[in-house]
């Protein structure tokens, strides 16, 4: 028997160091039988996915890759983090969001959210769904405020708000250095909503007070979530981020405030995404970015960027909403890892209208369970020395600075959205993501992939729209669905039942079961209805089953061999039996018989739109 050193032990000591080029052998065996002849680097390509902003994830990273040294929590150049420490001490921030206007059901839900593990507050002021000034004390009756920071959000003019904010400071005893939070003051983020003209003079004036009086509170926020919501990519979200942060370093310096004292009076607010790798990356390159804007500006000690970060509402879906609240989780996640200071979770309804309080409680113990039940915020930057992760924020941070300084060359940030750049932009970036939604090229579960149509709605009193305007628009990943789904629910309401498609199943189970599971879940997605009875047919049978089916339309369904054989006579006997429309799950293959072909990267919206104008839904 061998006795092993009790120290020194390497459990890989016997084992040759494989080279890249051995396993990249291996996947083109696996790619080889699975379909796919590549070989050498298209191989790796072939497993690689597209992340948006000419970034690429492939699947696998090396010591190779390694980026430069990220420096250490709470020193320049602050990727891993602001503070040295990180979140370990108390854990991030947990900031709910709240938009009521009347004054007593808000201050019954803040009252319960900050004693069910909420530390701060984020309230809509004034402007549709938010509490009026005039209520805001009301609002905040029983709030320990020299315990619980606030945050507002008081749209187009802050002025009347911040002032009873910093009142209600005064009446309560809250001595001025004792006041925690952020006054939400940002003009450029409101001309991007709203097209409006920025001015900067009340932002100016705020900042100063601030650093004068009232040294805990921020005033100036600078909000990406604008860009996000529009369809903007991580990148534009980033650079926009930077333009918009200079434009208040150079008014808040040219007022007299030194950069450390204007940098300590900006809050940066991020979206995060489900994507957790892309949302710990984006956090951790806007820190380095930030910190080289300080670098350049002479004070590089003063680059420690305070991150807000909120989970998308782009990602939330109407439909299925209960999925939100896994989204939701990994977008907290990473926001987490990703060393945001302050978290906001949007409860899974908001898409749907105003949360309800379990929404609301969901929201707040996921920010809960991560930290005290998975321990995320013991660690200070976990993802930290992970080759993606690392790569991933290096490229991002280019990718960014790139665009940026697109902005900073077209005249800066109120310039560019003055000149629709920024806007014309992000239109692209959305429209090119739009596609692959449509392709299902990015799935959404529950919209586009594995739709329930006999699910219960789920139903939330409305909120105020915003009124239109002419800024930048708000987008959603699953519009495009949702608009084939709300046709669908329209018929159901119209005429007792929804669209139909009748599924050609040929052959046995194990031929036809992959593409009739797959041509289900793509009509499903449109809120068309498939009807798989009985669960095979053939040219003998194909007709009757069909005029049972109560369908309109058939969708051939099996292998392409079966296809050869059995493809026209099907077709046949169910354009005799009254079939409008025939499709096949498959790509062209010269089949005889099908009018259309449904194939895994098809413009799925493109056909299932056509086929509810066909039919007449409207």
């Amino acid at each position: 028997m061998t006795v092993l050193p009790a120290d020194g032990l390497s459990l890989a000591a016997e084992f040759p160091d494989p080279s890249h080029d051995q396993w990249q052998s291996l996947v083109e065996g696996v790619l080889h039988r699975s379909g796919k002849e590549v070989a050498g680097t298209a191989a790796e390509e072939a497993l690689s996915t597209a992340l948006g902003d000419g970034l690429t994830a492939r699947p696998l990273y090396t010591s190779t890759d390694a980026s430069a040294d990220p420096g250490l929590p709470g020193f320049a150049p602050f990727t891993r983090g602001s503070r040295a420490t990180g979140n370990t001490t108390d854990g991030w921030d947990v900031r709910q969001r709240h938009a009521l206007a009347d004054p007593v059901r808000l201050n019954e839900a803040l009252l319960g959210d900050l004693e069910n593990g909420v530390t701060s507050l984020w309230l809509s002021v004034g402007g549709p769904g938010g509490v009026p000034v005039s209520g805001l004390a009301r609002a905040l009756e029983g709030v320990l405020l020299d315990l619980a920071p606030v945050a507002l959000d008081a749209g187009s003019d802050p002025g009347p708000a911040v002032r009873e904010l910093l009142g209600l400071y005064e009446a309560r005893g809250v001595a001025k250095a004792a006041a925690r939070g952020t006054l939400g003051v940002d003009p450029l983020g409101h001309a991007a909503r709203s097209g409006a003209e920025p001015e900067l003079g009340d932002a100016v004036h705020w900042a100063l007070l601030c650093s004068r009086e009232h040294p805990g509170m921020r005033a100036l926020t600078v909000d990406a979530l604008p860009y996000h919501e529009a369809g903007g990519s991580a990148a534009e979200e980033l650079g926009i981020s930077l333009a918009t942060g200079v434009a208040y370093l150079r008014a808040l310096t040219a007022a007299g405030l030194s950069v450390e004292a204007a940098c300590a009076q900006l809050e940066f607010r991020y979206a995060a995404t489900a994507d957790q790798f892309l949302t710990i990356a984006k956090l951790r390159a806007a820190r380095r970015l930030w910190a080289r804007v300080a670098e350049v500006c002479g004070s590089p000690d003063a680059g420690a960027q305070r991150q807000h970060a909120v989970t998308s509402s782009v990602m939330m879906t109407r439909r299925d909403p209960w999925v939100n609240m896994l989204r939701t989780t990994l977008a907290c996640l990473g926001a987490g890892v990703g060393g945001a200071e302050s978290v906001t979770v949007l409860p899974f309804d908001h898409a749907l209208g105003l949360p309800d309080a379990f929404a609301r409680r969901i929201a707040r113990n996921t920010s809960t369970i991560l930290m005290e039940e998975s321990h995320l915020a013991r660690v200070t930057d976990p993802a930290g020395g992970s080759w993606y992760v690392e790569r991933l924020t290096e490229e991002l941070a280019a990718a960014a600075w790139s665009f940026f300084q697109e902005i900073e060359r077209s005249g800066g940030q109120a310039a560019a959205l003055g000149s629709g750049m920024v806007q014309d932009r992000i239109a692209a970036t959305w429209a090119a993501r739009s596609k692959e939604l449509a392709r299902r090229k990015e799935p959404v579960t529950g919209v586009s992939e594995f739709p329930n149509l006999t699910e219960r709605p789920v139903e939330r009193e409305s909120v105020p729209a915003d009124a239109p305007d002419g800024g930048l628009p708000r987008v959603r990943r699953d519009e495009a669905f949702e608009a084939l789904r709300a046709r669908s629910d329209r018929h159901l309401a119209s005429t007792g039942s929804r669209p139909k498609v009748f599924l050609a199943a040929l052959g046995p189970a194990a031929a036809h079961t992959a593409r009739a599971s797959f041509a289900a879940n793509l009509f499903l997605s449109g809120g068309i209805e498939p009807v798989h009875e009985p669960v095979s047919v053939d040219a003998s049978t194909a007709a009757a089953a069909f005029a049972a089916s109560g369908a309109s339309i058939a969708c051939l369904c099996s292998t392409d061999a079966l296809y050869a054989e059995q493809a026209d006579t099907v077709a046949t006997a169910l354009r005799g039996a009254g079939a409008e429309q025939i499709y096949l799950a498959g790509r062209p293959g010269g089949y005889p018989g099908a009018d259309v072909h449904v194939f895994a990267g098809c413009d799925v919206v493109a056909v299932l739109s056509s086929e509810l104008d066909r039919m007449g839904v409207a």
